[in-house]
């Protein structure tokens, strides 16, 4: 086990470099962007389905009003990805272009949705439109045309193919002159794009593009494909790397194109047979998170004797239940921690096997909604089947299964730290003699031990009290927590709104998830970077020396510290304040 993770170890920067692919993560961030829409939509879609289901009958116009509300939101998400995705692209490309000049983002996200436009609307032999593609079947479009737009901005922008106002002229208006040029060339690469493949093969670029890797799709909803997804995730984020921001853009497009091919199977009275989708994947192969850790509280809390496990569990249950699993990841240490591996790369793996078999065999349904990946696994289950009860019977056996697969490595685990806690103890005693001082967060240094990737944490860090917020602030400071998803940025976000309320500092917390950020960080005086998303602080150091932002980088057991003791977190924001203008 540890030979398979030394060798791992040494391909971390190469996996890393892939996270920090502006491609990959202007896909994710796309996505992040559209997910209002997606998750506004689903309760609609739901609407219009389950009255029917349980024998309501409900007024065919108010249906139909639903289902319009549906089809103008998810309906046209290729549409809107196009655009969020190019303007995440732009960020990320304005760190390359030197000399002072940028890409207006604004520009690129409007000459992306034309271009997708151009690329995804079929016409019939009557001339009429088919807006077949505009929702997720679009998606490969979408990324074509803000790829392809960006580049071409980038092109047109470093070698000052534009048109020059007069220095008179405002600014705003010469800015639209600017890119006059980029966004013609963009919409007009586009379009002699689809002119060329309408030409040769008579079908829009959309479906040439779904033909071409048609293959693609059908081998990643194999078993083997399924098993594969479910493996790279979680070992890259045992390295410490957010595992779906590596490997889920390279499928988005199944992911949801499936999503909506079950849904249209299942109102045409078929069987909606497709297991690749983006919440099959969160329910069944990631319950309660990357590594299926649903149950791994539960089991810390009630079948584990060490002190630090049983805490653990306690601290973690809720945010597990709910798919936020980084206070169990960094706190167990379960990241880097040999005892864990095997259990948390393969229960996920054999959770998809298992799912797949109950589409392939029980004919429990495809899921169909694109709902919450917050939801508690077994619930999000239930509603993506269409509310099946066979579902409930998967949830089942999963828990059973992921609990008998985990058990035995976090016994072995336990057996360690209860020898570590028996000499702790032991040591205290001798220290009530006055014979020894000891560290009384020994227990702290025992999960130290356990990670390479945790924070040092003191005696001095682990005790706080109001004498230690002898720093004050002179005036209001806005601090951004920053992590992959938007979890845990909430928990350390909410800690020192709550500590900087009773201790009457001028302090505003807000959370966000990396990539979302652009717009907002100039509205911050200082950010803190997640541990899962450390990794970005050299990117994201430019923008904020730029912008005159404190920005600072948190580890793994430091980071959950700081979540669950809001004074802590507070005195953490302080410290990291000292000598600027902003403290008294």
């Amino acid at each position: 086990m540890n030979f398979i993770i030394s060798r791992l170890e040494k391909h971390q920067a190469f996996f890393e470099k892939i996270s920090k692919n502006i491609y990959l993560m202007a896909i994710k961030d796309g996505f992040l962007a559209a997910m209002p829409i997606i998750l506004f939509s689903s309760v609609f879609i739901l609407l219009a389905n389950i009255p029917t289901l349980i024998g309501l009958n409900v007024p065919t116009d108010l249906i139909n009003w639903f289902n319009k509300i549906y089809n103008y939101t998810m309906g046209f998400v290729g549409f809107y990805v196009a655009g969020t995705t190019a303007k995440a692209l732009t960020g990320s490309m304005n760190h390359k272009i030197k000399g002072g000049k940028f890409i207006n983002s604004t520009s690129t996200m409007m000459a992306a949705m034309c271009g997708f436009m151009l690329l995804a609307i079929g016409t019939t032999k009557s001339g009429a439109y088919l807006g077949t593609y505009f929702g997720t079947e679009g998606i490969l479009s979408a990324f074509v045309s803000a790829f392809a737009t960006v580049n071409i901005y980038k092109f047109c922008v470093e070698r000052d193919i534009t048109i020059k106002m007069p220095k008179e002229v405002p600014g705003t208006i010469s800015q639209n002159f600017r890119d006059i040029f980029p966004f013609a060339f963009s919409v007009l690469a586009c379009g002699i794009v689809d002119v060329i493949v309408r030409a040769t093969l008579h079908v829009p670029f959309s479906a040439l593009i779904a033909t071409l890797i048609q293959p693609l799709f059908k081998g990643a909803d194999s078993y083997a494909g399924l098993a594969l997804i479910e493996f790279l995730i979680p070992m890259f984020w045992f390295l410490g790397i957010h595992g779906p921001s590596v490997v889920k853009p390279a499928f988005e497009a199944a992911l949801y194109g499936n999503t909506t091919a079950n849904l249209t199977l299942f109102k045409a009275g078929h069987f909606p047979i497709h297991a690749l989708t983006e919440n099959f994947l969160n329910f069944v192969g990631e319950l309660g998170g990357t590594g299926a850790t649903f149950v791994v509280p539960f089991i810390f809390i009630f079948l584990m004797r060490s002190k630090q496990m049983k805490a653990i569990g306690k601290a973690s249950v809720i945010p597990v239940m709910f798919a936020v699993n980084e206070p169990l990841l960094f706190g167990a240490p379960i990241i880097l921690t040999p005892y864990f591996f095997i259990p948390f790369v393969i229960t996920p793996m054999i959770n998809v096997l298992i799912g797949k078999l109950f589409i392939d065999l029980l004919h429990m349904n495809g899921f169909m909604y694109i709902l919450s990946w917050a939801l508690p696994g077994p619930i999000g289950a239930f509603m993506d089947t269409n509310f099946q009860p066979i579902s409930l019977l998967l949830m089942v056996i999963l828990l059973v299964l992921d609990t008998l697969i985990y058990l035995p490595f976090c016994r072995a685990f336990d057996a360690t730290l209860v020898a570590k806690e028996a000499q702790v103890d032991a040591q205290e005693a001798v220290s009530v003699n006055g014979t020894q001082v000891v560290d009384n967060n020994a227990e702290a240094a025992v999960v130290e031990e356990s990670s390479s990737d945790t924070a040092t944490v003191s005696k001095t860090e682990q005790t706080n009290s109001s004498s230690n917020l002898s720093q004050r602030l002179a005036r209001e400071v806005k601090v951004l927590v920053l992590c992959a998803g938007g979890g845990t940025s909430e928990q350390l976000a909410n800690a020192l709104t709550s500590a900087a309320k009773q201790y009457k500092e001028p302090i505003v917390a807000s959370a966000g998830a990396y990539g979302s950020h652009h717009d907002i960080l100039p509205n911050y005086d200082m950010v803190v970077l997640a541990p899962q998303v450390r990794t970005y602080y050299d990117d994201l150091k430019s923008d904020t020396d730029r912008l005159g932002i404190k920005l600072v980088a948190t580890k793994g057991q430091q980071y959950i510290a700081l979540t669950r003791d809001p004074e802590k977190a507070l005195n953490f924001v302080l410290d990291n304040l000292k000598g600027t203008d902003f403290t008294k």
